[in-house]
């Protein structure tokens, strides 16, 4: 009889619901079936609004958990319609659940979900809450990926890099030899979304299309660049909370061309990324792009520019929708959890040890 389980992701680009069904094959999961449920721009407005402090956060925080489990629990429900596979057979959910603090450093990170309710809804056990343990043993709590890149795209033959792009990016170094290292570089699509949005309420610049028509502003780039995070070794990771818009509003001087800030943010993605990739992981000779931002065709040119002498592709390449692989991380995590199996890499979230990651709640 075979695995299966549900990997359900919502990312740092607050855009939606990317729901996974995939079968144990050995050490690695196969993609059966996929769903994608977006946010309401109701929805959507008022995750951000937890990402910074406000009034009565807790009950806000609460009933915002509720609603994000009813929509996973209707996800579940469409991806299981849609491949014909039944709620009993289906071993677990993992679910990420929605980041709206990320905060190692004091102890504690929160990715809103209600276990519970989703447990209810589904008929099926919940695996939940993964980064907790990892900050509990003095950990980053991210990222969670790398363990999951080594046993899907590791190769013995080269050294490779996995570059998630989602609304922070971070990496994976897979050497083909060695130990696996990664953490958060810096902004992704986030600073991208958020300027288009408040400039021409766009959700996300198609194919970078606005950023390749501006200019970068290399005063401007200079002081992105400064920001504390960046210049932080690793294990490291980060958040919305640390890169927003209000922090590049502080930045402008305000007679800036709209699309010259977009060209501006664009080559800070880019160069933060090429400068993680060429500082911690210089021999690899391939660069393998997932996340939403390897659907920007101007962040993909910039980065084969940047990075020089290396293969850049998206995961397409490997066998997997770039947009499918976090999803997928969290159904292979919730595997590795009820088999009583670390799920992180003390190498890449600096936490004491490995550690057995997530809250379950049976069906």
């Amino acid at each position: 009889m075979p695995e299966f389980y549900v990997g359900l992701m919502s990312g740092t680009s607050h855009d939606g619901v990317d729901a996974v069904l995939a079968t144990a094959r050995g050490k690695r999961v196969q993609l059966l079936q996929c769903v994608h449920l977006p946010y309401s721009a109701r929805l959507r407005s008022r995750l951000l609004a937890l990402q910074r402090r406000g009034d009565n956060e807790l009950h806000r925080a609460a009933i915002l958990a509720n609603e994000l489990s009813d929509l996973y629990a209707a996800a579940v429900r469409r991806l299981l319609a849609r491949s014909g596979v039944g709620a009993r057979v289906v071993a677990a959910i993992g679910c990420h659940g929605q980041t709206v603090r990320h905060r190692p450093g004091d102890g504690y990170t929160l990715q809103l979900v209600n276990g519970a309710r989703l447990a209810e809804r589904s008929g099926i056990t919940v695996v939940c809450d993964f980064r907790s343990r990892d900050v509990a043993a003095g950990g980053e709590g991210a990222p969670l990926v790398p363990a999951f890149h080594r046993a899907m795209f590791g190769t013995p033959r080269r050294g490779r890099v996995i570059v998630n792009v989602g609304g922070i990016a971070n990496l994976s170094v897979l050497p083909a030899r060695g130990t696996v290292t990664g953490f958060d570089c810096g902004p992704g699509n986030c600073l991208l979304d958020a300027w288009i949005m408040d400039r021409r309420r766009n959700h996300y610049d198609h194919d970078g299309a606005w950023a390749a028509r501006g200019t970068v502003i290399p005063k401007l780039l200079k002081k992105l660049l400064s920001h504390p995070f960046l210049r932080r070794r690793p294990p490291k990771s980060t958040g919305r909370d640390e890169f927003d818009l209000h922090w590049v509003k502080r930045l402008l001087s305000g007679d800036e061309p709209a699309a010259d800030v977009q060209a501006t943010l664009l080559e800070l993605s880019a160069v933060t990324i090429a400068r993680a990739v060429s500082g911690y992981c210089a021999g690899a000779r391939e660069v393998f792009v997932c996340g939403g931002g390897a659907y920007n065709r101007a962040l993909l040119a910039r980065l084969d520019g940047l990075l020089q002498g290396k293969r850049v592709a998206t995961t397409v390449a490997l066998g997997v929708e770039p947009e499918h692989v976090e999803a997928l991380a969290f159904a292979w995590l919730a595997r590795q959890t009820l088999k009583n199996k670390p799920g992180n890499l003390p190498a890449v979230t600096g936490a004491r040890g490995p550690r057995v990651l997530g809250a379950i709640y049976p069906k």
